[in-house]
């Protein structure tokens, strides 16, 4: 691949912006946006939309969608994410490339982790250091970089910033996959692994529900009469763990409600799963065994049995479109002097999505650290402009 000379020149804009990056990160970090601290998101929105309008393009506020969710108490109710910030700029270039991150964070507003702290080895400690603030920062000044060069306007971009990526982009899924079409390719911001290795495929996440309703009675008088829902599903929870035969393919039973008085039959529990799977046929596979399951279980004297849930995050394989952005990015590697490795992992991301919507994607252009979703996670500053300079060539090479 063939590189502008003055746009490589032009990263040299990077090279004393490691500061104002980690300032801006540090800044953001100590906002709480827990997915559900809607406020908190909002205050971060509104200190992106300063960041953001400096670019240029066309920025919008956008709606995430209502969706379902199941309670504690098997009762279906309806569940809201912060909203969307889109960015666009240059629509009508002949290549366009979509670049995308979350917003939220694992950590909500009761949460003991909130504020950033500079370790003794320069490390920096903080809720969405890396997963995914510091992957924000790292897309605004590669995209600043790009405007900055001899290539702005030959290379279109759209941005999207949603509130929802850590509970599967409930509310966004929808708006992310109707923008996949109007884009060549995808850069997501997502931290890389800790040495700086990037992730080829994923495995497809899917969270699910298994409602359970038996019949109260008085454990004393009436025992016989009841239909005990929580020993029904423990049955239940144990034959889906059981499932675990395929190293490809985790079931976790994460989550079980249901019972009360001690001297009451239980007659209502929801039990929660968590499934990663590979590739579609196992995605299907699951459906099938799930729904085999639901009808034994409806078989039983006094049981009833329901199931919600779905693949919010289907597979990303690799496929050709994967492979050519893989090669794609080890030509700019080289050019900086950087040795790209990749390696599958069973976390998913927006980038599945964009993927099932057919736009092929690297999703892990993000700053390097470790320990997400933890109160140990650690941003390493060292790797912001290198990271930055990475993910700006890439944005350039789509135009020279």
């Amino acid at each position: 691949m063939d590189f502008d000379p003055a746009a490589i020149e032009s990263l040299n804009w990077l090279d004393d912006k490691q500061d104002s990056m980690l300032s801006l990160i540090v800044e953001l970090c100590d906002i709480n946006s827990g997915t559900y601290n809607l406020p908190g998101i909002e205050k971060v929105r509104d200190r992106l939309i300063e960041e953001f309008s400096t670019l240029g393009g066309e920025l919008k506020v956008v709606d995430s969608q209502p969706w379902m969710t199941v309670d504690d108490q098997g009762h279906s109710e309806e569940g809201k994410s912060g909203p969307i910030l889109h960015v666009t700029k240059w629509p009508d270039a002949e290549t366009k490339v979509m670049l995308c991150i979350h917003m939220d964070t694992v950590y909500g507003a009761d949460h003991h982790f909130q504020k950033c702290v500079t370790k003794d080895d320069g490390t920096v400690n903080g809720p969405g250091v890396i997963d995914a603030k510091g992957g924000v920062v790292v897309m605004l000044n590669a995209i600043r970089t790009l405007e900055a060069s001899p290539l702005a306007g030959k290379v279109g971009w759209e941005v999207i910033l949603n509130a929802d990526e850590e509970i599967g982009s409930r509310g966004s899924d929808q708006f992310i996959r109707s923008r996949a079409p109007y884009c060549d390719a995808g850069l997501l911001f997502e931290p890389s692994l800790p040495d700086g290795t990037l992730v080829s495929w994923r495995k497809g996440s899917g969270n699910f529900a298994f409602i359970v309703r038996g019949k109260s009675a008085h454990t004393g008088r009436d025992f016989a009469k009841g239909r005990n829902a929580l020993a029904a599903l423990s049955r239940l929870c144990v034959e889906i763990d059981e499932l675990n035969t395929d190293p490809d393919i985790t079931f976790n039973v994460g989550r079980i409600n249901g019972g009360g008085a001690l001297n009451a039959v239980p007659d209502l529990a929801v039990g929660r799963v968590n499934v990663r799977v590979v590739d579609t046929d196992q995605q299907k596979m699951v459906q099938e065994k799930f729904a085999g399951l639901v009808e034994k279980y409806n078989e039983l004297d006094g049981i009833s049995v329901e199931m919600n849930g779905e693949f919010s995050s289907p597979p990303k394989p690799i496929d050709d479109g994967v492979r050519q952005m893989q090669s794609r990015i080890e030509s700019c590697g080289q050019q900086l002097g950087m040795e790209i490795k990749w390696r599958g992992t069973g976390g998913a991301s927006d980038g599945n999505r964009f993927a099932a919507a057919g736009l092929p994607n690297i999703d892990t252009l993000g700053p390097r650290g470790d320990h997400i979703h933890s109160d140990q996670e650690f941003l390493i500053p060292e790797s912001l402009v290198p990271r930055a300079k990475l993910a700006a060539l890439v944005l350039m090479s789509f135009g020279s």
